[in-house]
């Protein structure tokens, strides 16, 4: 079972996600929360693999609570729950740690897939809204220009690292792809980190996308 944390300020939405993430598709929802303080206080309670997280909460937001949760021991994954008028605001919760983000508005399957590969190591970027954040990045051109050679600093199994973990697969996934250990792969990892300046994948996908490795 993949344990779930459920922060959002609207009961309906909650009402939703527990619809949706059953224990029949291997979920489990150990706690709720209303907003970013009270995720906290249930991350101390309960053992939690995958955060689902509002961006616009009364009290803590997203954007706060994901950047906090990112600095717990063994800090859970947060997968960003989002709507169609939040793409000035994802730049920043991806910046805070974020592992990816999912509309609320998507299909039951592709929020399953989303935590599914949230909650094994991936990022999880919804395509319908990652063209517009690119559109925030792509606006600070210095960044994009120093983000431009970082990017020719990668050899060639580190781009094939950087885009299958754009297509969203696994440290281990990866080494099967490509007939290495997964060891070799978190050694890649860590070298991309370190030229792209990425704290982590969701910000190395980004780039990725952003310099056109893969497609959308």
């Amino acid at each position: 079972m993949i344990r779930l944390l459920l922060v959002d300020d609207q009961e309906l939405v909650r009402a939703g996600l527990r619809h949706v993430l059953t224990p029949d598709d291997g979920f489990e929802i150990v706690a709720e929360a209303r907003d970013g303080a009270e995720a906290l206080e249930q991350l101390g309670r309960n053992t939690i693999d995958v955060v689902l997280m509002d961006i616009r909460m009364r009290g803590m937001d997203g954007v706060e609570a994901t950047r906090c949760v990112g600095e717990l021991p063994d800090a859970p994954p947060v997968l960003i729950l989002t709507t169609f008028d939040d793409d000035d605001v994802l730049v920043s919760v991806l910046e805070a740690g974020a592992a990816g983000f999912a509309l609320k508005e998507t299909s039951a399957d592709d929020l399953i897939r989303a935590v599914e590969v949230v909650a094994r190591g991936g990022a999880w970027l919804d395509p319908v809204v990652t063209p517009r954040v690119l559109d925030v990045y792509r606006a600070q051109a210095s960044a994009q220009r120093a983000a431009a050679v970082a990017l020719d600093q990668l050899t060639a199994r580190e781009n094939d690292v950087l885009r299958l973990m754009a297509s969203g697969a696994s440290n281990g996934e990866i080494a099967e792809a490509l007939f290495v250990s997964v060891a070799t792969v978190k050694t890649h990892v860590g070298s991309i980190f370190s030229k792209l300046g990425a704290r982590d994948r969701a910000a190395a996908i980004v780039h990725a996308h952003r310099h056109g490795l893969v497609d959308g």
